[in-house]
């Protein structure tokens, strides 16, 4: 295959054979499923962010028993709308990554099968293929993960912070984050997003496995459609198995993005978090992460499987 891709004609723009495998369907699919279930899971994730900035010494922020003591702390203190606090970015952020992720996945997948949906690529190059479609992800979407991070939490009692560390919606965190951070604040947290690249690999690469090892079992092509329930098995599994695997990056990428702390970098905040509490620091905020997560991708996964499997006219 050559390198690029052309109609003959002089003044005919080239275009790259990865992106000749564009499909919009992957992109609304992805966009779709991003925003559905962030509107209603957002509380969980406001939760978990909350309590994997929690260090148990610092004192500052509200400090947690539990989820249900969280849930009732937080509608006490800031009512039923503080548990949508940042869910703009959240929604924003969510879609967009989605989105892209899909996009660029799906664009990547094809791109190495050959336009072939029914050509098994095995476990190495789904990864390969996930691993890139993060990356390009995150670059494009972590500003937007910075200030849902810093919406979340925004406390009751932050009145003695800096009017610079205090926030009045997403437009307003995105200025003063640059005019005081410049673009390092508003990519705070990249470095440990980039190990978290691994997570939707693993993921991914386990998702599609195992609905190839399924319809082997069947005897029927491996790009045949399943049912929603199969697809939401599966999508559950493949998010246990990255989640159990990856979990501690979340912890750390939330503490850096935390406007309370000052940490001077990744291994500064590791080193801290071991010092202070050893091992369970790392899967501080893992329940409600585990609770938002699992109906969020399974929810995502039928959307988009939905939506990809939409007979589209011929053009």
């Amino acid at each position: 295959m050559s390198a690029m891709k052309s109609s003959g004609s002089p003044g005919t723009a080239r275009v790259l054979p990865v992106l000749s495998h564009f499909k919009y369907e992957h992109f609304i699919a992805g966009i779709s499923g991003g925003v559905v279930s962030t509107l209603m899971l957002h509380p969980l994730d406001l939760i978990k962010t909350r309590f994997a900035v929690s260090d148990g010494h610092s004192r500052v922020g509200p400090q947690y028993k539990s989820l249900k003591s969280a849930v009732m702390q937080i509608v006490k203190t800031e009512g039923v709308r503080g548990l949508y606090r940042g869910v703009t970015p959240n929604v924003l952020g969510s879609g967009g990554a989605w989105g892209c992720y899909f996009f660029f996945y799906n664009t990547i997948k094809t791109w190495i099968q050959g336009g072939n949906s029914r050509k098994p690529l095995g476990p190495s190059m789904h990864m390969f293929a996930a691993a890139d479609a993060g990356i390009l992800t995150l670059v494009m979407t972590n500003p937007l993960w910075v200030v849902k991070t810093r919406l979340c939490l925004q406390y009751m009692d932050d009145k003695h912070l800096p009017e610079t560390l205090r926030y009045n919606g997403m437009i307003d965190a995105i200025k003063k984050i640059y005019r005081t951070e410049g673009v390092r604040g508003l990519y705070r947290g990249f470095v440990p997003g980039m190990f978290g690249v691994s997570h939707g690999a693993i993921q991914f690469m386990v998702y599609e496995e195992l609905k190839n090892w399924y319809n082997n079992y069947l005897n029927v092509p491996i790009d045949t459609k399943l049912s929603t329930w199969e697809y939401i098995f599966f999508a559950a599994v493949s998010k246990l198995i990255a989640a159990a695997s990856t979990y501690p990056y979340q912890v750390v990428r939330a503490r850096l993005q935390d406007h309370h702390h000052n940490y001077s970098g990744s291994i500064h905040c590791i080193q801290s978090i071991w010092r202070s509490e050893g091992i369970r620091g790392f899967y501080k905020g893992l329940t409600p992460y585990l609770l938002h997560v699992t109906p969020n991708i399974c929810l995502i996964i039928v959307i988009y499987e939905t939506f990809s499997n939409v007979p589209t006219n011929s053009h």
